[in-house]
């Protein structure tokens, strides 16, 4: 199962949304809490480049913030990141059916 990571802080409606949709989904993730933690604050910016909350992380790779997460769920793409072998073997498929 993939890795997902999200940075929140407490009373944040976004946090709260992003949290909510994966729980919808049935996924767990690890949460970082920034509210009184700079450090991890510090990383969560490092590592994407960005001052808003949440942010959140699949297998290390950035998805973004909550309006992010949401057009990733809608268009598909967030379930590639989930899972990107059962996405290769079907592109697979797809190449041999039309040879």
């Amino acid at each position: 199962m993939a890795n997902i990571e999200i940075y929140t802080k407490d009373f944040c409606p976004f946090c709260a949304h992003a949290k909510s949709l994966l729980d919808a989904m049935n996924l767990d993730c690890n949460e970082y809490e920034l509210t009184f933690d700079a450090d991890k604050e510090a990383e969560m910016i490092a590592r994407s480049q960005a001052f808003a909350v949440p942010q959140i992380f699949v297998d290390g790779q950035l998805v973004g913030g909550c309006d992010e997460l949401y057009a990733r769920v809608e268009d598909g793409s967030f379930e590639t990141l989930l899972n990107p072998l059962t996405v290769e073997h079907n592109i697979k498929l797809e190449i041999a059916n039309h040879v």
